[in-house]
């Protein structure tokens, strides 16, 4: 029996997406990982650029499916449930993602892993880093703005310390130096 919650979650999540590119016979997975304010979303923005992908920020998800955010164990599980099926049928749909999201230990990305596995996708996962001075600058400015991630300079050093490294091959990119060149090479691998 399918969980009532989960298909009108994922239904939720869908409705939210603003427009499909075309679907294609071998759509791509990228999963673009790393701390709050080392410039993920930015990234992600910059290959959406080069690539029709569908670009999913789990920031902008959550606030989708939660009115009021409490970052709990609880509200975290139910959109990651959410969205790992959302993106699996998009996956099956034939279209071609970017998932941003911290996904900071080995255990949260080794669901990307299987799914690209079982659908036979092509999977590219990016690490996106920059320096802790630069990351403290970002998240202190992020405070003037209006952004879809509420994580400070606090939130930042607590995650700090659950980064587990990503084992499989993956592409690196400090978002401090030109991200072009990473950028060039992830579209090359997305188009192989």
């Amino acid at each position: 029996m399918e969980n009532p919650q989960l298909i009108s979650d994922v239904q939720r999540l869908t409705e939210s997406l603003r427009q499909f590119p075309e679907p294609v016979a071998k759509p791509v997975l990228i999963v673009v990982s790393g701390l709050p304010g080392t410039g993920k979303s930015y990234f992600c923005s910059k290959l959406a650029e080069r690539l029709p992908f569908i670009t999913l920020e789990s920031d902008a998800l959550r606030k989708v499916l939660f009115s009021s955010l409490t970052y709990s164990l609880q509200e975290s599980s139910r959109l990651f449930q959410a969205c790992h099926r959302l993106i699996e049928q998009l996956l099956r749909r034939g279209f071609s993602l970017i998932l941003d999201a911290t996904n900071l230990s080995e255990r949260h990305r080794e669901y990307f892993y299987s799914i690209a596995d079982h659908l036979d996708v092509k999977l590219v996962l990016v690490w996106v880093e920059a320096p802790p001075q630069l990351v403290r600058e970002r998240l202190k400015d992020r405070r003037n703005e209006e952004t879809k991630s509420d994580a400070d300079w606090v939130v930042y050093q607590k995650m700090k310390s659950s980064v587990q490294p990503i084992r499989r091959n993956h592409y690196v990119v400090d978002t401090s130096r030109d991200i072009i060149p990473v950028i060039d090479k992830i579209v090359r691998a997305a188009e192989r």
